[in-house]
């Protein structure tokens, strides 16, 4: 069985008709011996996700909130996330996704680029510098096919 919140397991126990102070005891009594632990399942939660699908802060924060966390246990898990290294997970999300961009006009792939770090919980002002980076870093690289119309195509 994965972790669990508390909020999640007196949920479980609620839908097979434990009666309340049954199921307040048990909580109670797994908590004591440390078989529950939000603080603990907070801070693997924000770990895990963030290094596996490159979710930034605001998303894990909505995601503990959803399985029943409180604000301030939230709080804690996702100031363990330095924002340099935020920032650099929003770089290499950009990074492996910008390939499959080129060739589209530069506002789609900004467009496509933002959204998609939009839907990680990365905020615009940090989303729109990293996809800036990358692009002006993209084009000091140079292409294959450089832009100069004197580039001999022969030597190709």
């Amino acid at each position: 069985m994965a972790p669990r919140t508390r909020a999640q397991l007196a949920e479980a126990l609620r839908k097979r008709d434990v009666p309340d102070d049954a199921a307040e005891a048990v909580l109670e009594r797994f908590s004591e011996v440390g078989l529950i632990d939000d603080e603990a399942f907070a801070a693997a939660w924000v770990n895990s996700r963030h290094a596996g699908r490159g979710l930034a802060r605001r998303a894990l924060a909505a995601e503990l909130r959803r399985r029943g966390v409180e604000e301030d246990t939230v709080k804690e898990a996702v100031e363990q996330l330095d924002p340099e290294q935020e920032a650099e997970t929003a770089r290499r999300l950009v990074e492996r996704k910008l390939p499959a961009t080129r060739g589209l006009d530069p506002t789609v792939r900004t467009r496509r680029l933002a959204g998609m770090l939009a839907r990680k919980g990365y905020g615009p002002g940090l989303a729109f510098r990293v996809i800036r980076e990358a692009l002006e870093n993209e084009e000091t690289e140079g292409s294959a096919f450089p832009d100069d119309p004197d580039y001999p195509m022969d030597s190709i």
